[in-house]
């Protein structure tokens, strides 16, 4: 890179990459799934008395495999995906990722977390209005400590064909591009797993399949681990195995 920054090995096969320290997640055989979910459950207080949105769910997810998350609105799908990234706090049961018990941690550890293992794609694109494209993807990678975050965040946004607008606001561009930023974000610090919620939901048909094209590229180049949220069953087949949810609770499960 111009700036002497390493480039990312998921794009050009360097060997020079951020590691998190040793004990950053316990020792996991590489038999076990990357991700386990054990009986969870969140309920959640309205003035009509408690609200059940997950009831007991158990869903294991291999490391590398792609999985979609399908079923009607108000299932509990989304709040699924915001446990898993400890977004939300579980009522009970477990969420374990990669050795790590994501429903034990403290608000500092799910940061470091979401910095370091998780990436995350929603239907909005929550950029930060204030910031270049570059901006968007560097400043992330910075909060997590990556060494040589701006030349991480270039060729990121090299990999999406952003290139020509480092330096343009969210503002300054289309909702495909505001997109790509974000999937750019997602996948610059290398993350084991990639939560993607309804990632086209604010696209236009041509546009939202590019950026699914590019979203399932960019996955095999670095091998990360899928749950994508999607009521588009096209999409869906091409993941390795379908997860129906159903009024909270997992109620098919087939493989692609």
């Amino acid at each position: 890179m111009a700036d002497g920054s390493p480039t990312p090995p998921f794009l050009w096969g360097c060997s020079d990459q951020y590691t998190a320290p040793m004990d950053a997640t316990p020792h996991v055989s590489a038999s076990e799934p990357l991700v386990r979910v054990t009986d969870l459950t969140l309920t959640v207080s309205s003035a009509a008395g408690p609200v059940h949105i997950l009831r007991g769910v158990d869903l294991g997810i291999a490391r590398g495999e792609a999985v979609a998350l399908v079923g009607p609105s108000g299932s509990g799908k989304t709040s699924l995906l915001m446990v898993m990234a400890g977004l939300e706090r579980a009522s009970s049961g477990s969420v374990v990722l990669d050795g790590q018990t994501v429903t034990a941690l403290t608000e500092d550890g799910l940061a470091r977390l979401r910095r370091e293992r998780v990436g995350i794609v929603f239907q909005a694109f929550h950029l930060i209005p204030t910031m270049t494209a570059l901006e968007n993807v560097a400043v992330p990678l910075e909060l997590a400590g990556m060494r040589g975050a701006t030349g991480r965040a270039r060729a990121a946004l090299d990999a999406v064909g952003l290139s020509h607008r480092l330096t343009h606001l969210p503002g300054q561009l289309s909702g495909g591009e505001q997109q790509r930023v974000a999937l750019a974000r997602a996948f610059a610090p290398e993350p084991a797993l990639l939560l993607a919620d309804e990632p086209t939901g604010n696209l236009d048909h041509a546009t939202g399949g590019q950026v699914i094209d590019l979203l399932f590229a960019l996955r095999a180049r670095t091998g990360a681990t899928l749950l994508l949220i999607t009521h588009d069953r096209g999409l869906a087949a091409r993941c390795d195995r379908l997860v129906s949810i159903s009024d909270g609770r997992v109620s098919e499960v087939v493989q692609a």
